[in-house]
């Protein structure tokens, strides 16, 4: 009587086994040693951020705090002067613009470019997967630069597209399409339309091919199967890729620089030139810290659109 009492009170034991304890409920000691545990878990990640991004960025708003004085000198204060310069300047108005339609522009072009690779990528059952995968993102091996120095070869006055049109008869002098905020948006998209492809490729988990044949299967056409099935599926990941190339392009430096021959001004170059030509760290300090509210706008808007599809 004794076995049997104690083998029912044993939830899962074999009849007769009396060798295995019960096994303990979790309680407070459990539950709060395991939230240590992840604090640990967290504790390096936690440091490395604060030592890479959170103490760099409260030096930089510091410094935007203090004055440019003459010849160059760092005036160290507590003062908005730099932020009154920059809001009050139409200048740097226009800047801020160039940067967002910029952004805009390449993100917009970017992600409708890579859509369609990006689906195909996703629904293919080859076993060349990984390798059309491989091949989409292979661009990245190669250096920014060197792939800004070949569009400039492509969209020079020189260059293979005017060489061609010119031949032709099409045109009679070089279309200028180099030195300018063209040339850099298309040198842009192309660099960073794998990075698209990738946010697409890991935003489109709910794409299920099931819904897709019952809509055909109920007599819907291949366009409204699209319109009203894939496209509300795969908008989280349109807006993700839409982001992640709106937020590396208004933060690109080197090839608008390039591509724009010192004629496109944009944030980036703007705080390059404040920063080494005329030493006026504060200003470029401050044009960085207005960057990165753009950011964070655009971050929270993303979140916005994201949750509304994910209730909707």
């Amino acid at each position: 009587m004794s076995a049997a009492k104690t083998t029912q009170g044993t939830p899962g034991a074999a009849p007769g086994d009396t060798s295995r304890p019960a096994p303990l409920l979790p309680g407070r000691g459990n539950r709060s040693r395991t939230r240590w545990e992840l604090l640990a878990l967290l504790i390096p990640g936690l440091i490395g951020l604060l030592l890479a991004f959170i103490l760099p960025v409260l030096a930089m708003f510091r410094m935007s705090l203090n004055e440019h004085g003459t010849a160059g000198a760092l005036v160290e204060t507590i003062s908005i002067a730099s932020y009154q310069a920059v809001l009050s300047d139409p200048f740097y108005w226009q800047v801020i613009w160039n940067t967002l339609v910029m952004g805009f522009g390449c993100a917009l072009a970017a992600v409708v470019l890579s859509y369609p690779l990006a689906l195909f990528l996703v629904r293919t059952t080859s076993k060349w997967k990984g390798v059309l995968i491989a091949l989409a993102i292979a661009p990245l091996l190669t250096s920014a630069v060197a792939r800004t120095f070949g569009w400039i070869a492509i969209l020079g006055d020189q260059g293979m597209i005017n060489s061609v049109l010119l031949a032709l008869g099409v045109v009679e002098t070089p279309l200028r399409m180099n030195n300018n905020m063209f040339g850099s948006t298309v040198a842009l998209v192309e660099i960073l339309m794998p990075y698209s492809i990738l946010a697409m490729i890991s935003g489109f988990g709910r794409l299920n091919p099931a819904l897709e044949e019952a809509a055909g299967s109920l007599g819907a056409s291949k366009f409204k199967v699209f319109t009203k099935v894939t496209l509300p599926l795969t908008l989280p990941g349109i807006f993700t890729g839409f982001l992640l190339v709106f937020v590396l392009a208004i933060s690109a430096f080197v090839t608008p620089r390039l591509m724009g021959g010192g004629r496109v001004f944009i944030l980036a170059t703007e705080i390059y030139n404040e920063a080494t030509q005329t030493l006026n760290w504060p200003l470029a300090s401050a044009l960085a810290m207005i960057l990165l509210v753009v950011f964070g706008l655009f971050i929270l808007l993303y979140q916005r659109a994201v949750k509304r599809i994910d209730q909707g």
